[in-house]
């Protein structure tokens, strides 16, 4: 998935990330074909984890970090959402996301609530251990091993300049 950025990117690397969902900021899909928003999640065995709500960023390199999932509930009510980091996605196709989990460990990921989540500075780095991953924040800026590292070459500046999920 590729976003779109409307503002200027920072130079400064020692900026601590922290993550917004994409509809919260003035940034876009930049290919409709790269918008996952709405495709069904599903499991190591293609079981339905649940629909994808949208992409939460990191405001110091702009890349995508975690995707919202929306399981259960009836027209809204008693719906659960979940956060699952982008490294989980093995494919994707035109109607689904597979990742590299079972539907019953994401069931039982922390589950993401907006007013907590902005109250538990430890919300999102504890994520990725849950799912297996080395957290992008640890060590910051970077750590051996980091899932991205420094973007090379370095992405031009202005509103054309696009993120990406890998590299």
């Amino acid at each position: 998935m590729t976003v779109e950025n409307s503002k200027a990117p920072s130079d400064d690397t020692t900026q601590v990330p922290t993550l917004r969902r994409l509809r919260d900021t003035e940034e876009t899909i930049s290919r409709s074909g790269g918008d996952i928003r709405g495709r069904t999640m599903r499991d190591t065995e293609g079981q339905e984890v649940g629909k994808i709500e949208g992409p939460f960023i990191d405001d110091v390199e702009e890349r995508v970090r975690f995707i919202e999932v929306a399981s259960g509930g009836l027209l809204g009510l008693g719906k659960s959402r979940s956060l699952v980091p982008v490294d989980a996605i093995t494919r994707i196709t035109d109607h689904d996301v597979f990742i590299s989990h079972t539907r019953q460990h994401v069931a039982a990921a922390p589950p993401y609530d907006p007013d907590l989540v902005a109250k538990d500075a430890g919300y999102f780095p504890g994520l990725y251990p849950y799912y297996g991953f080395q957290n992008y924040a640890s060590g910051w800026p970077w750590t051996p091993g980091y899932p991205y590292g420094p973007a090379e070459p370095t992405p031009p500046k202005g509103p054309d300049r696009d993120i990406s999920t890998a590299d």
